[in-house]
Formats: C-alpha cells, structure tokens, sequence
C-alpha cells in the first residue's frame, strides 16, 4: 500500500495563547495534506476525475498531544481506508517526520466526489477506484473498511 506524504510547515499565526497549535487549525493542515493528495491522484490526461470537485461530509480528529511552533515541518501521512460507490475515507497522521516519529493528530475525513457542473454528488468512477486502491491497506480491501490512522505528504509504497 502506498501512503502520501505532505511536509506540512507551521506558521507563527497556528499557535494559540496556550502557546501550541490551535485545534482548529489541525483541520488546515488536513485540508492541505488531502488537496495535494487529490490532485496526485487526478488523471493526467485530463479526464474527468477527483480534480472535477469534493466536497467533505465528515472529519474525525484524535488529538493526542499538543504541537508547539517550531521551524521544521511536521509530515502528513494519508491513505484510504473505505471506498464506497460515492464516497471515500482518507485517514491520516501529523507526525515528526523521521521513522516512527512522535504522533500528534490521527484523523480521518470522508469525501464525496461532486459533480461542479450539476451540483450534485456523483459516484466514484472505475478509473478512479482503481488509483485509490493502491493507498488502501489489504486489509481493509474487500471490507467495509474502518477508521484507521495514518499520515503525510508525498507518494510512497
């Protein structure tokens, strides 16, 4: 299974008056990491494909410790755990960026392709299905699928 990976830089203006990133802007960071995985994802000869519109109709975020500014960028991991016939689930993890970095966030978004034009959902194309296949653990592949964590920035098997 293959992973995108999203070197994620923080800004001064991310941190709260407690002194660490602020919980909202987490959803910022995985707005960010999804965009540049979607794009990733959009056919390359351009067909239609995710890069035609999604909308987002659910997040789910675990926070499990707090993330003080610093200069390098935290990694974003994501990956799909559920493809349903018109809608998707990538899950993710904010994490330090070496090998079995310090986990901060692990979350999970379900996206629905949308049709811009008719301004409607639409179903996950063949094409489409088969790219998505390739970020999804096998074992959740043939099953409902489940929230699982996951993480960050570019394209990696």
């Amino acid at each position: 299974m293959a992973r995108h990976i999203y070197s994620c830089p923080l800004r001064w203006s991310d941190m709260d008056a407690f002194g660490h990133v602020n919980n909202a802007v987490f959803l910022r960071y995985l707005e960010e990491a999804r965009i540049d995985f979607m794009f990733r994802l959009s056919s390359d000869d351009g067909g239609p494909s995710f890069s035609g519109g999604s909308v987002v109709a659910r997040h789910e975020i675990d926070y499990l410790r707090p993330l003080v500014h610093r200069h390098e960028p935290v990694t974003i991991e994501s990956w799909v755990t559920k493809i349903g016939a018109a809608s998707l689930t990538i899950s993710y993890e904010i994490k330090e960026p070496e090998a079995g970095g310090q986990v901060y966030v692990r979350a999970s978004t379900i996206v629905v392709p949308f049709d811009l034009r008719a301004q409607r959902p639409r179903r996950i194309t063949a094409e489409e299905r088969a790219v998505l296949e390739e970020y999804r653990p096998e074992d959740t592949a043939g099953a409902a699928g489940g929230r699982r964590a996951g993480g960050a920035g570019a394209l990696v098997a």
